[in-house]
């Protein structure tokens, strides 16, 4: 169970509900707060003074003054005219990812809502009614409005309760309007009152959940390529002084002297390492623990700042002790998109640092005696292709990376009529660092293969692994089987990729 408002909500737990249907409870500090909140907003709405949010238009129309018995109208409206994404739907656990992160905003009690809008939103997490939401149309500022609609549109309705506006949405993992959905669930959809169509759909909350996915996914895969580099190592018999724990605390970096540790702890015991009288590698073999490391701290820093944004009153206005509503920008998604720019880059680099290693592995003068592209024997070569392709395939998706590893965030361009006239383009960055991430994991899962086919061809002279270095060989023998012939390879890397995908290594 995941209690909100309690304290602070972290990525891994944004996992647990988006993937493992973990079952969500507002705490009970949430819940006063929450209360007051609506309190304050209540008797800030007894003045007739405007107020941007609560009783005006939005965006370009921020001077326009509502009445009190049109505010129900403007908050659906509001709804209504910004679910307006197209594309591809989002996967369901990037928008449970965002549900998640959106209640934890309101259960802060600075948007003014009432609770039962929370309630409903937290009860169709709990009963697995997930609404579809169209892939593209966010700028990432003012928040994600068109993806957060759509999200709405199924939770919220008028006294009208038209189907055709409900949305769509799977329940049990079946497509329905989003009225049937939340009745097959059980649950009533709310009502919107003053100020909460803007609280559901104003900040950066689908690029914050898919930018806390990716860190999730780039902690396990910089772990991942740590044990990649120990195997290419015990492949090409490198040397061990780079992994030297004294080299690494010389230059104080913390992910450097992670990696460096995990790298030599890995292949300790082995045979391998060390067993020529070669000076010094490569530099994607001597210098990983750098590059890895430096990788490692750029995630460590983005899962920092995205902590923070998933825990952040991020619409707008906010409302403050004692009744004042303060219009602001806690909205844009800039810090999100930096962010996201930033592990894209660092993910980039792992992946191409890896498909150096294959290329080396893969190549008869720098495979340290190898079979050229790891035939079964050097008898073979020509006959055979081996695993030459898979460093193409590699290379691809590198190059793939590259492009997609191009900053996002510097790309703006103004909105409403002038009056959003900077925007940050965080979901679009968001998405790219996961599409770096897909093909990641596919760079990695040929690296790990192909060290292991040539650790089985060098350990026919009875040499022996790294401990460690050892169970992970087995763990990926087990599953994939080594083959002297020619082969489809790409259905023992869809395999591998797999297990990576389902953290089984």
């Amino acid at each position: 169970m995941i209690i909100i408002g309690q304290k602070p909500l972290s990525s891994d737990e944004v996992i647990q509900v988006a993937r493992k249907d973990e079952a969500v409870k507002l705490g009970d500090r949430a819940l006063e707060l929450v209360r007051d909140s609506n309190t304050r907003l209540k008797k800030i709405m007894e003045s007739d003074e405007p107020v941007y949010g609560i009783n005006t238009g939005f965006g370009i129309f921020a001077d326009k003054k509502i009445q009190k018995n049109e505010l129900k109208k403007l908050n659906r409206n509001l709804i209504l005219s910004h679910a307006v994404g197209v594309g591809e739907p989002l996967s369901d656990e990037i928008v449970r990812a965002a549900m998640i992160v959106r209640a934890n905003t309101l259960a802060k009690g600075f948007s003014g809502v009432q609770l039962e809008l929370i309630i409903t939103l937290i009860e169709a997490l709990n009963r697995h009614v997930t609404p579809i939401v169209p892939s593209q149309g966010s700028l990432g500022s003012s928040g994600d409005l068109c993806p957060l609609s759509h999200m709405a549109l199924v939770l919220t309705t008028d006294e009208t309760d038209l189907e055709e506006e409900s949305g769509l949405a799977r329940f049990k993992n079946i497509e329905y309007s989003g009225k049937n959905a939340m009745d097959l669930a059980g649950i009533t959809r709310y009502s919107l009152g003053p100020k909460e169509g803007l609280a559901l759909n104003n900040g950066a909350t689908f690029s914050a959940a898919m930018a806390a996915i990716a860190i999730f996914e780039a902690n396990y895969l910089a772990e991942i390529a740590d044990k990649a580099v120990s195997l290419s190592l015990e492949a090409l018999r490198g040397s061990p002084d780079a992994f030297d724990s004294r080299v690494h605390e010389a230059r104080g970096l913390a992910g450097q002297i992670t990696s460096a540790k995990n790298i030599h702890a890995y292949s300790e015991g082995s045979t391998l390492i060390g067993s020529t009288n070669r000076v010094q590698d490569a530099y994607s073999l001597r210098c990983a623990p750098q590059v890895h490391g430096a990788i490692r701290d750029t995630i460590q820093f983005a899962q920092s700042i995205i902590e923070r944004e998933i825990n952040a009153a991020t619409d707008n206005p906010l409302i403050f002790e004692p009744e004042i509503a303060l219009s602001g920008g806690n909205f844009h998604g800039e810090p999100v998109a930096l962010i996201a720019d930033y592990l894209g880059i660092a993910l980039c680099e792992l992946g191409a640092i890896s498909e150096r290693r294959t290329y080396r592995l893969t190549d008869g003068k720098l495979n340290d005696g190898l079979p050229a592209m790891l035939v079964d024997s050097t008898r073979d070569e020509g006959l055979k292709s081996g695993v030459m392709i898979l460093q193409y395939t590699a290379a691809s998706l590198v190059l793939e990376n590259q492009t997609l590893a191009s900053p996002d965030s510097v790309h703006s361009l103004p909105t409403s009529g002038g009056q959003e006239d900077h925007n940050a383009n965080a979901m679009n960055a968001a998405k790219h660092a996961l599409r770096i991430i897909e093909n990641l994991r596919v760079i990695l899962s040929i690296e790990l293969f192909v060290a292991t086919r040539a650790i089985e061809l060098r350990m026919r002279s009875n040499n022996k692994l790294g401990m460690i270095n050892q169970k992970t060989y087995d763990k990926i023998r087990s599953n994939i089987p080594f083959s002297t012939d020619d082969r489809i390879w790409s259905q023992d890397i869809n395999k591998l990729t797999q297990m990576l995908k389902d953290q089984q290594i």
